[in-house]
């Protein structure tokens, strides 16, 4: 991870001194992250995410995109991959693509339930 910091900081043209400020950190810290000194902790890879639109799992795997697509992208992506689809699908996925990680953990919750009622109805039966 500490290479993908440094591509990141270099991508958006700030200095390791200006990249610490913007996360509140000296650039003592930013040098050690990148040479892979220290392990960043979650609460500033989380950080680094919102600030700069990263991507968190590019971020922590390398995988996919640095930069999080726009909404418009997304949507757009939606429209081509779902072309003909039932449109109350179309906004159910669209509705999906914005929710923040707090909406998704609660969905996955209310998911969890939900199969565990449906698991309980089919032992009774």
């Amino acid at each position: 991870m500490n290479e993908r910091v440094k591509q990141l900081r270099k991508a958006l043209e700030l200095s390791q001194e200006k990249f610490g400020d913007i996360l509140g950190v000296g650039k003592t810290a930013v040098s050690k992250w990148e040479r892979g000194a220290v392990t960043l902790p979650e609460y500033t890879i989380k950080l680094i995410c919102k600030e700069f639109n990263v991507d968190y799992i590019w971020l922590t795997t390398g995988h996919g995109e640095m930069f999080h697509q726009s909404d418009d992208d997304i949507e757009a992506a939606i429209e081509d991959i779902m072309h003909g689809e039932n449109e109350f699908h179309k906004t159910l996925f669209k509705t999906f693509a914005k929710l923040g990680e707090e909406e998704l953990l609660a969905l996955e919750k209310i998911m969890d339930t939900y199969d565990e009622i449906v698991k309980s109805e089919k032992k009774k039966s």
